[in-house]
């Protein structure tokens, strides 16, 4: 058992949203087991078809269930968005029972069909939290980088030893996931191009999105391919990270990178499991800055300091991978090499573009265990570097 990060709200209704096996029913199961909660599991078919024809009874369930004589009154709602009517009970329920101290906590793995009722929910009557898979730091005595790379961390990843059990379990996660959650919801109307269109992005993870030459490669127009993208999103299957620019508009004009919110399941989706990760190569220093950026935003959302991220490339074609605006703190600039040995030209990108950030601090986070200081930029250990970045617990 992981000892996972995130904070949940212990007074307070939630949503807890997170792809398919990142662990939200086991975390629930785990803070709620021993309290008399009702529980409600929609992936049971007999209870799903009764709540969608006749949402009114979860008010009678809760009504009839006896609960412990508590502080706190807790329903748990696991992957709610398969009947999002029930919504509309669950905000009727809050408003109703606000001083009998009963709470709702929801999970689910996709935003796209709650946004209608989820909007009710969120005006002060229920947070949001999102779950990953697991973090460096949760894994703890377990971490290891080149199986992580490889596979990722998904919890039922992580369990299994051998490198062939992940793999299989990695391919039937990527062929579950599209019959399950995109094609039985009709979250597409064709599959085909969509499947098509999942191969092209987990191929092109981590670089800047080309919606045009996507959309040649699977047969359909940019806009469907824009479209696709927000599945992604919505579906909590991955992230955008926006291009660096002071104004909204010049964000809009430069392309966004997408990440896959695992690398186990990009590379499934890929067809790279078999593809060994070779250091000094480009796939590793890739996996690797992924693996960085990646951390990054997990921690960012556990810890709830809202930090934006983003990243910049210049007309000359000079980059930073990652650019963290820090509220309350200088806004920092980080390089990201797989090497394990840093030096002065690790950092001359960034002492080039520090001018143009005269209060920013600069870093270059690496696979180097020796801390150094080359002028403004400083060199750091990459678990040294999360934490100097305030992207650790």
């Amino acid at each position: 058992m992981f000892r996972r990060i995130i904070k949940l709200p212990e007074s307070r209704s939630y949503f807890l949203f997170g792809a398919r096996g990142t662990g939200k029913s086991t975390l629930l199961r785990t803070r709620f087991g021993k309290t008399t909660c009702l529980w409600l599991d929609l992936l049971n078919i007999a209870l799903e078809d009764q709540l969608a024809k006749q949402p009114d009874d979860l008010a009678r369930m809760i009504e009839g269930h006896r609960f412990e004589t508590t502080s706190q009154k807790w329903v748990v709602i696991d992957e709610v968005q398969k009947v999002p009517r029930l919504l509309d009970v669950v905000h009727r329920m809050i408003e109703q029972h606000h001083q009998d101290n009963l709470c709702f906590a929801l999970t689910g793995s996709s935003a796209r069909k709650l946004r209608h009722g989820l909007a009710n929910l969120l005006a002060g009557r229920a947070f949001v939290r999102s779950l990953f898979p697991l973090t460096w730091q949760e894994l703890a005595g377990s971490f290891n980088l080149p199986d992580l790379l490889q596979f990722g961390s998904l919890p039922d990843v992580v369990s299994l030893n051998s490198p062939e059990d992940k793999k299989e379990y990695l391919r039937s996660y990527a062929l579950t996931y599209l019959k399950e959650e995109i094609w039985a919801e009709h979250i597409v109307r064709k599959l085909n191009p969509f499947r098509k269109f999942l191969e092209v992005a987990a191929q092109t993870d981590t670089e800047p999105v080309n919606y045009a030459a996507i959309g040649r490669d699977v047969g359909v127009d940019q806009k469907t391919v824009q479209s696709y993208y927000q599945i992604l999103e919505d579906t909590l299957l991955g992230f955008l990270l926006e291009p660096y620019a002071r104004s909204v508009r010049k964000r809009q004009s430069q392309r966004p990178k997408f990440y896959f919110f695992d690398a186990g399941v990009s590379r499934a989706l890929s067809n790279q499991l078999t593809t060994g990760l070779a250091e000094s190569t480009y796939g590793y220093g890739r996996a690797f800055e992924r693996f960085i950026i990646i951390e990054s935003i997990r921690a960012a959302s556990y810890l709830r300091n809202d930090f934006r991220f983003s990243y910049l490339k210049t007309k000359d074609n000079a980059e930073i991978d990652l650019i963290i605006d820090r509220p309350g703190l200088p806004v920092a600039l980080v390089e990201i090499k797989s090497t394990r040995n840093v030096g002065q030209q690790h950092a001359a990108t960034l002492i080039k573009m520090l001018p143009a950030f005269p209060t920013a601090e600069a870093f270059v986070l690496s696979r180097d265990t020796t801390p150094k200081r080359y002028g403004p930029v400083w060199a750091l250990p990459w678990q040294q570097g999360l934490t100097e970045l305030g992207l650790t617990s």
